[in-house]
């Protein structure tokens, strides 16, 4: 098993998977805050998705700019094979911990 992912990496993870084509950085960032229910910074994305692409769970390609952007080209990523098995370990992970834990209907704080 390769090393878990943490909760933000498998958000930015399944965004991608989310987005399928359309998963550029901001198309990213405004998924995993809906997912996340939270604002998250633009650049704890972008280091993260460097970050996974570094590690080989995220490819990325360039396209080519269009006129609304300046000519500046976009970036579009998707997720590796490697991604796909981090995820699936991590939820693995997640199952087992929590077999047969159930908890408490009132909580005493």
């Amino acid at each position: 098993m390769a090393d878990l992912l943490g909760t933000f990496e498998q958000a930015v993870l399944l965004a991608i998977l989310h987005l399928e084509t359309e998963a550029y950085g901001r198309a990213v960032l405004h998924q995993a805050q809906e997912m996340l229910k939270r604002n998250v910074s633009a650049g704890s994305v972008y280091t993260t998705l460097d970050r996974l692409e570094a590690r080989g769970l995220v490819s990325s390609r360039l396209a080519e700019g269009t006129p609304v952007r300046g000519g500046r080209a976009r970036r579009y990523y998707s997720v590796a094979g490697k991604g796909i098995e981090a995820l699936s370990d991590a939820r693995s992970a997640l199952t087992a911990i929590w077999a047969g834990v159930q908890l408490p209907s009132e909580v005493q704080l």
